[in-house]
C-alpha cells in the first residue's frame, strides 16, 4: 500500500509574507496550529533552515485515551528541512509516542502563492501515520488554515 498523503487549502486574504511570518515569529504559532478542540505550547523554537521547534497539543476537554503522548497531549517534534522564505516551508514531523501506529516521520510542506486576492496556502502531509483517522486529520489541517487566516486577516 502506498503511503497516505493528505492536503488542504486555502485562500487567505493577506500577502504570503504576512502568512509567513505566523510561521517564522515565535508565539505565532500557538495561536493558530493546533485544531479546534486543543491549545499548543511551544516548548522549542528554532525556525530557520535546518532549525526545529517542539510543540505540545493538549486537547480542550481530554478523553481517556485520546492523546498520542499522553492520556489529553500530543508532543511533535519538527524539523525544517527546506525554507523558501515568503514560498515554500517543508518539515520532518515526529510524534512523541509509544503506539506504533503514530510512528515514523511525516513530511509536511506548506507552500504560498500570491494570488490577486491573497495567497492560496496549501497543506501537503506525506506518510501520514496510520493511527491518524483521514477524517480527524482533514478537519484539522483545515481548522489550522481557518485559525491562520483568521490570525493574518485580523493584521491587515
Amino acid at each position: 500500500m502506498a503511503p497516505r498523503i493528505d492536503s488542504a487549502s486555502r485562500l487567505i486574504s493577506a500577502s504570503p509574507r504576512t502568512v509567513y511570518r505566523a510561521f517564522a515569529e515565535p508565539g505565532a504559532m500557538e495561536r493558530w496550529l493546533p485544531p479546534d478542540d486543543m491549545t499548543g505550547k511551544m516548548l522549542h523554537f528554532d525556525f530557520r533552515e535546518g532549525g526545529s521547534y517542539r510543540m505540545q497539543l493538549t486537547y480542550a476537554a481530554p478523553r481517556q485515551g485520546r492523546g498520542k503522548t499522553s492520556s489529553d497531549s500530543d508532543e511533535v517534534e519538527v524539523r525544517l528541512t527546506r525554507i523558501e522564505v515568503e514560498r515554500r516551508i517543508e518539515q520532518q514531523v515526529s510524534f512523541e509516542s509509544e503506539d506504533p501506529s503514530f510512528c515514523g516521520v511525516m513530511r509536511m510542506t506548506w507552500t504560498f502563492v500570491p494570488r490577486d486576492e491573497g495567497t492560496l496556502v496549501t497543506i501537503q502531509a506525506e506518510n501520514v501515520p496510520e493511527g491518524i483517522r483521514p477524517e480527524d486529520h482533514d478537519a484539522g489541517l483545515n481548522s489550522s488554515l481557518e485559525k491562520l487566516a483568521k490570525l493574518v486577516e485580523e493584521k491587515r
